[in-house]
């Protein structure tokens, strides 16, 4: 076999590059025979089995330093060879994930999580190594878990089992904006990034819900936008009382595709938005704006939300948690965000038969007293 001929089996030289010359068969023990190739330049003698390469010293004398780097070579080349294999199973794991009916969001981070352990010198079949670099890293602690139990994940579909690390993640208290602040951000963003804020704003949908909301799912008469595309569990909901400006908005947006935010992505529309927020951050000369991000105006919009009703489950449904535990966030809030606002005003509604008494309940309204000569009970809502 001459060089050119081995040119075009694509085999090369592994340690130099260069085609090799055919050097005769090896008869395997199973009775199979392997290729074997000898490098005119630099003396290297291998051969290729099952896409495997195998290698051994030249047959010629060589200094200590020169062994030295040949074995180090050929330590280079089968880490490379189970990279290679590694990288092969790392592709049909997601691929399964995706046909599992996992989130695209969840599948690219799943990816990320396991190639920056791998960039940082982890081995994915080592779970010490695992551990080693996560702990050398200073990533906060809830980044710290996202990447353990990405791994843990792989380990099960390698059917393999580890002790995950310790990683006690404290829930941090959600920076809540000003009115006046997101409407300075909403008034100087391109509209298609404004209308994007402002539905984020009315709804508190995540903004993955956001961008998959179809025009068959705005109600333009009625006023109401169906959130039919929930993530993390939750349930589809509807939300009514929606803005005439928002409406407006919508309106205005281009109407060639069944979505609304079509030929956007939720990467894209937030790299334009941390554009202009850095913008608007120094023309106004607030640094509170560079803050606010997506999920921002979801938590803003929790606490108005449970201010105003003061109705965990009401707020519970209007989010889409699964777990109340996870709204009660927001009484917390409420109460250090309006402990110094004046006292809250109600709309105030006197029932006189037991119909109207239910029919104020089912409106949101609360038994107030009902001590009055005339039998009318007093109830009332927050504006």
């Amino acid at each position: 076999m001459s060089a050119a001929q081995a040119s075009e089996v694509s085999i090369k030289c592994p340690q130099c590059g260069s085609d090799p010359f055919n050097n005769g068969h090896r008869l395997g023990k199973d009775g199979t025979q392997t290729q074997r190739f000898i490098c005119p330049k630099c003396g290297l003698s291998f051969s290729e089995s099952y896409n495997k390469v195998s290698m051994t010293i030249p047959k010629r004398h060589v200094g200590a330093k020169e062994a030295k780097n040949m074995a180090d070579l050929t330590e280079i080349k089968t880490v490379t060879v189970d990279l290679k294999n590694l990288n092969g199973k790392l592709v049909d794991y997601h691929f399964k994930m995706k046909n599992q009916g996992y989130k695209d969001a969840t599948v690219l981070l799943s990816q990320t999580c396991l190639r920056i352990l791998m960039e940082r010198g982890a081995d994915l079949t080592n779970p010490e190594t695992i551990k080693e670099v996560i702990a050398k890293q200073t990533w906060s602690s809830n980044r710290k878990r996202n990447v353990a139990n990405a791994y843990s994940q792989f380990l099960k579909y390698l059917g393999l089992t580890w002790e995950a690390p310790i990683c006690n993640v404290t829930r941090k208290l959600p920076f809540i904006p000003t009115t006046e602040e997101v409407n300075d951000l909403i008034a100087g963003c391109s509209p298609p990034v404004a209308t994007f804020l402002l539905l984020l704003f009315e709804t508190a949908m995540r903004s993955g819900e956001a961008i998959q909301l179809r025009w068959i799912d705005v109600d333009f008469e009625r006023r109401l936008i169906y959130c039919n595309n929930p993530e993390k569990g939750s349930d589809a909901r509807i939300f009514d009382n929606i803005s005439g400006k928002l409406l407006s908005m919508l309106n205005t947006m281009s109407r060639k595709s069944e979505l609304v935010f079509a030929g956007s992505t939720a990467y894209s529309l937030k790299a334009t938005f941390t554009r202009s927020r850095k913008r608007l951050t120094f023309k106004l000369q607030n640094p509170r704006l560079n803050a606010i991000h997506f999920h921002t105006l979801r938590h803003f919009r929790a606490t108005l939300e449970y201010h105003r009703t003061k109705d965990l489950l009401h707020v519970q449904q209007f989010l889409g948690h699964r777990e109340v535990k996870n709204t009660m966030l927001y009484i917390q809030l409420d109460k250090q965000l309006f402990q110094n606002y004046a006292e809250d005003q109600f709309i105030t509604r006197v029932a006189h038969n037991v119909g109207e008494a239910c029919s104020f309940i089912e409106s949101n309204f609360e038994y107030v007293t009902g001590e009055y000569n005339d039998g009318g009970k007093i109830f009332r809502k927050r504006k």
